[in-house]
């Protein structure tokens, strides 16, 4: 026993009173929260401590990342530990209700979508395999925003999610390092938050950096009375770790992000060799036997020169012995086939925050340029277009490619695209570097602590080795045509649907029907994940109900989960719509309660807790060719919910897995798209041949709704019908795609109809997910990337 029940209540008392001065009956929830917390890391600590120890001699990997979407800790960390039935027995004798202490905790302000939570889903499943790997990362004070809906527009508040602190870090002030810019010198504190594995003591490490200044006040200038003067460089310090993801519209915000990138590389690169000096002193050219880091995505990709500054500036090796062990030590995950997301920099702003760093990207450019020359010779395009510095900018993905030894892409659809269309000629040149890591999702979390129902019934019926091999799940199929095992499943959807419709009408006092279709659509907002196409099916369908009152169907709401870029007006325009053909659908009669549409505020972690299990419907319908992977399906999929997309992504995955039988695929595969861009595509034809289109799509512009004089609906006409500078119209085939999409939505409808077949689809779907555990996905990054073995206590 980790904890037994009389230590977890003594352990709470007496951190109420060493906190809080409190006893138990005059404790807020959040003191409780915290002295349950502070409990749990004094028992913990030992084994990290232990931990440390016993990886200090070996190969680590160290996972370097601008997003870690953590979600709450409390519940993950009590069902890892084995614990949480008894901590929920003592708060019970304690007249407490743990939901209430569980809700008291913030969802971490650490990350905003995919990325960030993929690397948390990796950071649990490397400490549960035993493998010694540690994030890297910004402690960001505030989250990218909470999100507020007024008037159907979305509204950005402060995510200040440090309010009370937290107690699931220690600060490290004796670590600190220095990061100098060009204008400016900055400390970097580490905090440290322990990674509790499920079934092992083992407990690897989160270590985040918090900026600050080298000094917290200019006392001359404060006792001149300019108290403003006077703390300035505290507050441009600490802006670089106030805030993820920052707006960078204008070339100020442009060089804050940079500042975030490189302060949190140099500060993990500085502390990296720190530790393999303390083991092997200055011998380098260990390194790569000692360390793997892992650029998750371009935003940690400045690692490249940074690190060479570090051996060459700073520790004196050779540059071309420095530029070995680089590339041997460093790896690329790529996570965009959009070449807008592939990141690039100004060279004038590059230059002015990173000058040295600048340098030395210019004289590895020179070499990659000596290299190209010597494998093409004589191919001027090829060696301009694979250049990392063309004309004014740095293109950071190159950097990434030529200075590492591998580069992944996330499913096994994108690594082809990736080697085949977007980076072909790098493929070309690096043919051995490239490797598929197709993305997965921690059951511990997305089944085990989410869907705490099924996941008693999985154990039931197969014991519980899933939870830490998820290809157990394949037991289940014996299952399928057991109608008992189906009807307790289809019960305990339901049960989840009335949690999730509880939330809602608590929390933003909408009322939805459990007995309906939860057809759901959860991710960030972006043109290509085509939230666009599902609410132009809603205005047709409503306008279909309108021509037609005594329409059948099943009962469907709608349910959408997102947040836009506090600068993608665009996307902002597509959230005002979304409202707005709520507020029409919601309140007409003739609707009847056929179809409802709910837009859930502030999507987060611990929100998607509850939307996951309650589905019936995962919308996965970006354009075939522009989602990597996606994990929000894997999760779906786990959780029983049929597939209803394109195929994209990993989406091609679970096809291949649970059958296109058990799902609903539809519309232009990528290479049909290649072939329409190739030939020319028109959207006005859909737009006039389609029946019902025009009609859906000129509510844009017909007045129907109302953007309030922003311009969002205006412009997304024209982005659909006329286009851009910068893009095609219709880039994302929305109108193309409308018919079939319509039409695989009315198959779905249909099908729901026979409860005991769908159920059936849905359990085979479950049965089939075992390939999308994190845990296979970093067996793969140690064994073929990393070259890291388990170690445990």
């Amino acid at each position: 026993m980790y904890l037994d029940k009389a230590e977890i209540k003594s352990g709470i008392g007496r951190w109420l009173k060493v906190d809080f001065g409190k006893t138990i009956e005059m404790a807020e929830k959040h003191e409780v929260y915290q002295s349950l917390v502070r409990t749990v890391m004094e028992k913990v600590t030992e084994n990290w401590c232990d931990t440390d120890e016993i990886y200090s001699n070996g190969k680590q990997a160290y996972y370097l990342s601008a997003e870690f979407l953590m979600g709450r800790a409390l519940g993950n960390n009590l069902i890892n530990l084995g614990i949480l039935d008894d901590v929920r027995e003592v708060l019970a004798e304690l007249d407490i209700d743990f939901n209430v202490i569980e809700d008291a905790e913030e969802d971490a302000g650490l990350g905003n979508g995919g990325l960030g939570r993929l690397a948390a889903c990796f950071l649990d499943s490397m400490v549960t395999l035993n493998l010694p790997g540690h994030g890297y990362g910004i402690r960001y004070k505030n989250g990218i925003f909470n999100q507020k809906f007024e008037n159907g527009f979305q509204v950005e508040y402060p995510e200040s999610w440090l309010k009370y602190g937290d107690p699931w870090s220690i600060k490290k002030a004796s670590e600190e390092v220095i990061v100098e810019f060009g204008d400016q010198t900055v400390r970097a504190i580490p905090h440290d938050t322990p990674i509790i594995g499920y079934g092992t003591k083992n407990v690897n490490t989160l270590r985040l950096w918090e900026a600050a200044p080298v000094k917290d006040l200019d006392l001359t200038a404060f006792n001149a009375q300019e108290y403003e003067e006077a703390t300035r460089e505290k507050a441009r310090a600490e802006d670089i770790s106030r805030v993820l993801y920052p707006n960078d519209s204008t070339n100020e915000g442009k060089k804050l992000r940079l500042k975030q990138q490189y302060f949190f590389v140099s500060a993990s690169l500085q502390d990296i060799l720190r530790k393999f000096k303390l083991t092997h002193g200055n011998d380098f050219e260990k390194l790569p036997e000692f360390a793997a880091i892992q650029l998750n995505d371009t935003h940690p990709v400045i690692a490249i020169p940074e690190l060479m500054r570090l051996l060459y500036d700073v520790e004196g090796l050779e540059w071309n012995d420095a530029w070995d062990i680089v590339q041997k030590t460093c790896a690329y995950t790529n996570h965009t086939i959009l070449a807008e997301a592939l990141e690039k920099w100004w060279i004038r702003l590059y230059e002015e925050v990173v000058p040295r760093i600048y340098e030395i990207t210019q004289r590895i450019n020179i070499e990659l340029i000596q290299l190209l020359e010597k494998k093409f010779p004589g191919q001027r395009g090829r060696q301009k277009r694979m250049s990392i510095i063309q004309g004014d900018l740095i293109h950071m993905a190159w950097m990434a490619i030529y200075g590492t030894h591998a580069t992944n892409g996330v499913a096994a659809l994108h690594t082809e695209i990736l080697k085949e269309q977007e980076l072909k000629e790098w493929y070309e040149l690096f043919p051995e570097r490239f490797q598929n890591k197709t993305n997965g999702v921690t059951q511990r979390r997305w089944m085990l602590l989410s869907n705490q129902q099924l996941s008693s019934l999985i154990t039931e019926l197969i014991g519980d080795k899933w939870i830490t091999d998820l290809t157990e799940l394949k037991k289940l199929e014996k299952y399928a045509e057991d109608e008992e095992i189906l009807k307790r499943f289809l019960d305990i959807k339901h049960e989840k649907k009335v949690e999730f419709a509880k939330y809602m009408k608590n929390e933003q006092g909408v009322e939805i029907d459990p007995d309906s279709i939860f057809d759901i659509q959860i991710k960030r907002l972006h043109e290509y994940k085509r939230q666009l196409l599902n609410i132009f099916h809603v205005i047709d369908l409503y306008n279909r109900i309108k021509a037609d009152p005594k329409l059948k169907m099943n009962p469907v709401t709608y349910i959408f989960g997102a947040k836009a870029a506090p600068g993608y007006l665009r996307a902002k325009g597509i959230i005002k719509l979304i409202h707005d053909v709520a507020e029409v659908v919601n309140n007409d009669p003739v609707v009847d309660g056929r179809i409802k549409v709910v837009f859930v505020e502030n999507y987060r972690v611990s929100v998607a807790h509850k939307m996951f299990p309650a589905a019936d419907i995962s919308e996965q319908i970006s354009t075939a060719g522009k989602e990597a992977s996606g994990t929000g399906n894997m999760k779906f999929m786990l959780n029983g919910a049929l597939t209803l997309g394109t195929l994209d992504g990993a989406n091609v995955e679970i096809v291949e897995e649970a059958g296109e039988e058990n799902n609903f695929i539809f519309g232009l595969k990528v290479e049909d798209i290649l072939k329409m861009k190739k030939e020319g595509y028109d959207p006005h034809k859909p737009y006039n041949e389609v029946e019902g289109l025009k009609a859906v799509v000129d509510v844009l512009m017909d007045g129907t709704f109302s953007d309030e004089g922003t311009g969002y609906f205006e412009e997304l006409y024209t982005s659909l019908m006329e286009g851009a500078s910068w893009h095609d119209a219709d880039q994302y085939f929305v109108l193309e795609d409308f018919d079939a999409y319509r039409e695989i939505q009315k198959k779905a409808n249909e099908a729901y109809s026979d409860k005991m077949k769908w159920a059936k689809m849905a359990w085979i779907n479950i049965a089939n997910g075992g390939k999308f555990s994190s845990d296979r996905t970093i067996a793969q990054y140690a064994s073929e990337i990393w070259d890291i073995e388990a170690k445990k206590l």
